[in-house]
């Protein structure tokens, strides 16, 4: 329960620092950091203790609940979620100079980070679903922190199009796996996964919310476009917590599936395609939040590769080890922006000089991410070479390789691209100090797990139950001279890389290449737009005919065509009683055909007056007086209204473009009045329950009167009659104050007339 309440923490946190608002920045901050070391804190005492899952009643009716299990892997998983957001928050402190920012992003981020903690520790696919969408909302207004700015708000939308749309098949995966195995709660589900056609359906819906949140190829396109996020957000959304969240549910979901043919196909394809393109796309960046987000789209495709061939000890090492180096180099890119002014290694070179404690730190995250010891990333790759080589996946293992050459490039060409050279930049701006606390925590953790790696591996090992080898020196071994090749011919491109980047095939590359998938979106966002443009223009015309026409349309059709296919029973019907009850009606429908056809508005007027007054007479021969009093005294008010106001109008209609044509006019007129007038005829001929009237006739007398009509309205139903005044008075009082506003203004005769 205690975990559970750490992760609503974070919730209440976020309430708070929007309460205080920017009055108080000392306290905002503190309220800000609490949840994160608080959940440390309870990770740290809950580690090995065996607690017992804690679950809030969420739709008992149907089962669902929010479950949070503090399994060894949740609470691992929770530590790097609550770690990174401790150092991030705290690097934004200082970041943002500006109390409002700095506010609205710490009470942001709380709203994530609950939502993250929420996804690591559910173990129930719906209360996953419920926090996977609290931090698709959340990452939405992250990365469009910056409202002012079209490309943060285009990337905002981007990114949360393509993860809903993502999250919506993974729901419905989630359902189609709950009604084949009878359960929503994955730690029963994987213990006995059902396997058939259906939960292979379920899975590939599945694949695409896990590889829409993961950027996963050919949706990783979203993630370098949100990179218009604020650095702070950059840094924890996209290196430790929401792009890891696909990898999360996939590695909750292994040990029951990780065996079906599907996953290992299609997990590991699209893992191994994602490495290649990303580091494909970060060798043609020049900024370095490009270059890092790319990196990241390609580190994300190794990991769910190695899911995809059930290596779950090595991936979920090497997610520990990334979260340490790429939170710290994204980190670095926000100090070295702070700095200069500007991203782009053509700008920047010898920062290493002005910039010292910043260029070891980025040297060492840089060696973490290329895998070079003596660094935790070296140690965690290692195992995964080793593990390959063992199992003789010697297809993956090239394509690995291939990719990891690729990764030394862009390392290399980050480090020398913003620290190295001898041309210098002009001096950078003094930063605060602050800024330099967790680029310096997170590489000096990365350091000291890389020469000490058994805490993660008994960390690692008893989340994924299995034994997992982290050794920075292994010996002599086929995967040491894998790695070493890998370097070696990594650092020879970079050496070499102003030749192949100069060369014909180099050239033929597109320099921002755009994926089929990012094609799509654009054109399914631009097709979208433009229908709603032209339904907007179609059902926005300005016409008030159309409108109602529309109106009426829409709501008859439908009831329409369910109710005249769906009745089944005889129709009596009787046409009069008496020849006054045909002559009524015969006026009545004479009156309403020379008011549709009138070609002056007075003469319509007075005609609707007829219907009306015709109408009334048919309700003193079915012997109700007082209604047909009332309609009498309507229909007069009608008329006078009608009459004062066509006298400053035009005496005859015409012709407005707009609306619609007569014979549409004509034929839904007939539509409307033809199934009212069969739904008349359709309600008299069902034999109804009078039990209800019959109470309301004896009850009559009891409310003070004999009229069951009058009793009705002012008794029975009094509260419907006062909405009733009350909504005619609103609208007496807004026509009111529009009259004395025309009154008002010094055109206003010119206006009526």
């Amino acid at each position: 329960m205690i975990l559970l309440l750490s992760i609503i923490f974070y919730f209440v946190s976020a309430v708070g620092i929007a309460a205080l608002g920017d009055r108080r920045p000392a306290a905002v901050a503190g309220v800000g950091l609490i949840p994160y070391a608080v959940q440390l804190a309870i990770v740290a005492w809950l580690w090995g203790d065996g607690a017992e899952p804690a679950a809030i009643d969420w739709v008992p009716s149907l089962g669902l609940s929010v479950r949070i299990v503090p399994g060894d892997l949740n609470l691992l998983l929770t530590a790097v979620v609550a770690g990174a957001g401790l150092l991030i928050a705290g690097y934004s402190v200082s970041y943002f100079r500006d109390g409002v920012k700095r506010t609205k992003f710490l009470a942001l981020m709380a709203l994530f980070s609950g939502g993250m903690a929420g996804i690591v520790a559910s173990d129930d696919l719906f209360g996953l679903f419920i926090f996977w969408e609290i931090t698709t909302v959340a990452s939405y207004l992250l990365i469009g922190f910056d409202d002012e700015e079209a490309p943060a708000r285009s990337a905002a939308l981007q990114a949360i199009l393509v993860t809903t749309a993502g999250g919506l098949a993974m729901l419905a995966g989630f359902v189609l796996l709950v009604l084949e195995s009878g359960t929503s709660t994955i730690s029963v589900l994987v213990a006995d996964p059902p396997s058939s056609t259906q939960a292979t359906i379920a899975l590939v819906l599945i694949f695409l919310g896990a590889f829409t949140k993961s950027a996963q190829f050919p949706f990783h396109f979203w993630l370098p476009g949100a990179m218009a996020a604020p650095t702070p957000a950059s840094a924890f959304l996209h290196s430790a917590t929401m792009v890891k969240a696909g990898i999360v549910l996939l590695l909750f979901l292994a040990p029951g599936f990780a065996g079906e043919t599907i996953w290992s196909v299609a997990v590991t394809s699209v893992g191994l395609v994602t490495m290649a393109v990303g580091a494909v796309g970060a060798l043609r960046r020049n900024d370095l939040k490009l270059l890092l987000a790319h990196g990241t789209v390609s580190q994300l495709g190794f990991m769910v590769a190695l899911v995809g061939l059930d290596l779950t000890g090595a991936a979920v090492a090497i997610l520990v080890g990334h979260t340490l180096f790429k939170a710290s180099l994204f980190l670095i890119v926000g100090v070295i922006d702070k700095a200069t002014g500007t991203r782009d290694i053509r700008r920047l070179s010898g920062l290493g000089r002005d910039m010292p404690v910043l260029a070891i730190a980025g040297a060492v995250a840089a060696l973490s991410m290329a895998g070079i010891p003596p660094v935790l990333g070296f140690v965690t790759k290692e195992a995964a070479l080793d593990t390959l080589i063992a199992r003789e996946d010697w297809v993956p293992l090239l394509a690995i390789a291939a990719a990891s050459v690729l990764t030394v490039v862009y390392s290399a060409r980050f480090w020398f691209g913003a620290f190295g050279g001898a041309d210098g930049t002009d001096s950078p701006q003094s930063v605060p100090g602050g800024l330099f606390v967790g680029p310096v925590v997170l590489t000096v953790l990365t350091v000291a797990f890389g020469l000490m790696p058994g805490p993660v591996q008994a960390a690692v090992g008893d989340a994924v139950g299995e034994k997992v080898k982290l050794i920075l020196w292994p010996g002599l071994k086929p995967a040491l001279g894998v790695s070493a090749t890998i370097v070696a011919i990594g650092l020879l491109l970079y050496r070499t890389q102003s030749r192949w980047e100069h060369s014909t095939f180099a050239r033929l590359l597109p320099a921002r290449p755009r994926s089929t998938a990012e094609r799509v979106y654009a054109a399914s966002v631009r097709g979208l737009n433009l229908a709603a443009d032209r339904v907007t223009g179609l059902v926005q015309s300005g016409s008030l005919p159309t409108y109602l026409a529309i109106i009426l349309t829409a709501v008859l059709a439908v009831p329409a065509v369910a109710w005249l296919t769906s009745f089944r029973e005889g129709v009596s019907l009787q046409i009069a009683n008496s020849p006054v009850e045909v002559a009524l009606v015969a006026v009545a429908i004479a009156g309403a055909i020379a008011a549709a056809v009138a070609q002056r508005r007075m003469a319509a007027a007075l005609l609707l007056g007829v219907v009306g007054y015709a109408v009334a007479g048919i309700f003193v021969v079915f012997g109700a007086p007082d209604l047909a009093l009332t309609q009498v005294l309507i229909e007069t008010l009608t008329v006078a209204l009608f009459a004062l106001v066509l006298v400053r109008l035009p005496r005859r209609f015409g012709a407005d473009p707009r609306s619609l044509t007569r014979r549409v006019r004509i034929a839904i007129s007939l539509f409307v009045g033809g199934f009212v007038s069969v739904a008349a005829v359709i309600a008299s001929s069902v034999d109804h329950d009078r039990t209800i009237a019959d109470r309301y006739v004896e009850l009559a007398p009891d409310a003070g009167g004999r009229n069951v009509v009058n009793i009705i309205l002012t008794n029975f139903r009094a509260i419907d009659t006062l909405g009733e005044i009350s909504v005619l008075a609103a609208a007496a009082i807004g026509i009111s104050v529009l009259v004395r506003t025309a009154r008002g203004r010094p055109d206003s005769a010119d206006a009526s007339t």
